[in-house]
């Protein structure tokens, strides 16, 4: 819902009443993810969308039909090959919508989540009832619900989940969505290059909060690094120990200097972060894992280590370097392949899968890839 959060509060502001129809499940090839949303007001006016244009119809009439009743409705979309004037999904997936009515019962809640810039914010949602509770890290308000519930919407959005998660059993039973809003994931850019500059580019391209450090305060300067939502001076071992990082961090070692990239590294391969990444020759990673061993790495931390950095995109300017890098930490994040779609037989869309094994050996002779 945040995706229309600036219209949103535009009818808050105005008092308006409004239904709002999210999408809480996806199958298959389904054209928005979950938390996308369409909202309606009453004087019929509507913003965003959750389907391209596929069930909008349907789905505006369904919101009308929850703000003259005040019902919560929950419906499926999917793609029917039987009734050719059916209304269903092109792409041939299917999605879930869930739809309620927004008015001065729960608008404080969900304003309270529309208004949380840059916080950590859920939304929980009873599916059943259609009570809100707007939750962040050390706060919640709207509706009381069950402790269990409380807890569990904590831990997704600890994590920054989104889906529909049933509690309890039986009569106890109860199914509620959590929409969970968190800052945007960081990436960290060590080593004030012309690469650089472009992996910087396309990091603000994919959606993250992009940091630029180095230790050479001639290099790292902002005005070369117009992209960057921050450029640091200072040792990137030393940054990376003292600054903010989780599950969602992109860590993109281009120094390729001995010097600042072993110390760096072996903070970096301890941290809990999504990816590690290291630009450099192929000799120049045999060497970097040497020092690496030297200074006490083990296997399993080297083998987190992606070098050298991005897919053989066969790419040589720094904006080419950079959409291979961006195109491996999309891989390694969503569990893709790295091969081309048409030589591969499998679903375009698919839930993240294992990541391959990597065994880094004692000797560096080779890496051993077992799947």
């Amino acid at each position: 819902m945040r995706d229309i959060a600036a219209q949103l509060l535009e009818w808050h502001a105005a008092g308006k009443d409004y239904a709002v129809a999210s999408i809480i499940g996806i199958g298959g090839s389904a054209p928005r993810p979950v938390g996308a949303a369409l909202a309606v007001d009453a004087d019929g006016t509507v913003i965003g969308s959750i389907s391209g244009g596929c069930v909008e119809g349907a789905v505006y009439e369904l919101c009308r039909e929850s703000l003259a009743t005040g019902t919560t409705i929950r419906e499926t979309f999917g793609y029917s090959d039987t009734d050719a004037f059916a209304v269903g999904l092109t792409c041939g997936g299917t999605i879930q919508v869930f739809v309620q009515s927004v008015t001065e019962s729960n608008r404080d809640a969900v304003e309270q989540v529309l208004r949380a810039e840059g916080e950590a914010v859920a939304m929980v949602r009873d599916l059943d009832s259609g009570a809100v509770m707007a939750l962040g890290t050390w706060w919640s308000s709207g509706h009381e619900f069950d402790e269990r519930v409380v807890a569990e919407a904590q831990a997704m959005l600890d994590a920054g989940a989104t889906a529909v998660r049933t509690i309890g059993c039986g009569d106890d039973e109860g199914t509620v969505f959590v929409e969970s809003h968190v800052p945007p994931p960081r990436m960290i850019v060590f080593g004030a290059i012309d690469f650089a500059a472009a992996v910087a580019r396309i990091g603000k391209f994919l959606g993250y909060h992009v940091t630029v450090c180095d230790a050479r305060e001639v290099f790292a300067t902002p005005a070369r690094f117009p992209d960057a939502d921050e450029v640091v001076v200072e040792w990137p071992n030393k940054y990376l120990a003292r600054t903010r990082v989780d599950a969602r961090t992109v860590v993109c070692v281009l120094t390729h200097d001995a010097k600042f990239d072993v110390p760096l590294l072996e903070v970096a391969l301890r941290l809990p972060v999504a990816f590690v990444g290291a630009m450099g020759s192929r000799r120049t990673h045999e060497d970097r894992l040497q020092r690496l061993r030297a200074v006490g790495m083990t296997n399993a931390e080297l083998a987190r280590l992606k070098s050298p950095i991005g897919l053989d995109l066969g790419g040589r300017t720094p904006e080419e370097t950079a959409v291979s890098i961006a195109a491996e930490i999309v891989a390694v994040r969503r569990g893709g392949t790295g091969v081309p779609l048409g030589s591969y037989g499998g679903p375009i869309h698919r839930d993240a899968v294992a990541v391959p094994e990597v065994t880094v050996p004692d000797s560096p002779d080779a890496l051993r890839i077992s799947v």
